[in-house]
């Protein structure tokens, strides 16, 4: 019983080199699929644009959304909701948006259903952040 306890003892503390630490943590796992999410953004393909060309449309271009500010892509007439909303799309805030768009921003011009299967969400926020805000596809 004491070996136990002794050898317990000087495994808790033996320093941990780098390639320890390392090996301690798990890396954190990419999240969603670009080229499901690609399938999912036809139906987004309706009202909005990403990549290099993209214009406004019925909706504003998607380029670089995640980490702008709601409501301020140039040249798109947004709704006084969404530009007065103080959101700045990050991951969360958008997974909560896309869920339910008027819950999220009550009198956004957003007419969408939602998207409430979470591994759709991360799906689309995958594709949707491979593009910068120029259009172009940036390696994740």
């Amino acid at each position: 019983m004491r070996l136990l306890v002794l050898s317990t003892a000087v495994l808790l503390s033996w320093p941990l080199t780098g390639l320890d630490m390392a090996s301690a943590q798990e890396a954190p796992a990419k999240v969603g699929d670009p080229a499901a999410g690609e399938k999912l953004f036809t139906q987004c393909k309706a009202c909005h644009q990403i990549g290099e060309s993209a214009k406004n449309a019925v909706g504003p271009v998607l380029n670089g959304v995640i980490g702008r500010k709601a409501g301020t892509y140039e040249g798109y007439t947004y709704s006084p909701a969404n530009k007065n909303s103080g959101i700045t799309w990050d991951d969360a805030t958008f997974r909560e948006y896309i869920k339910d768009p008027r819950a999220k921003i009550p009198g956004t011009k957003m007419i969408f259903a939602g998207i409430k299967d979470d591994k759709k969400i991360d799906d689309l926020l995958a594709y949707l952040k491979q593009f910068d805000a120029t259009g172009k596809k940036v390696s994740q």
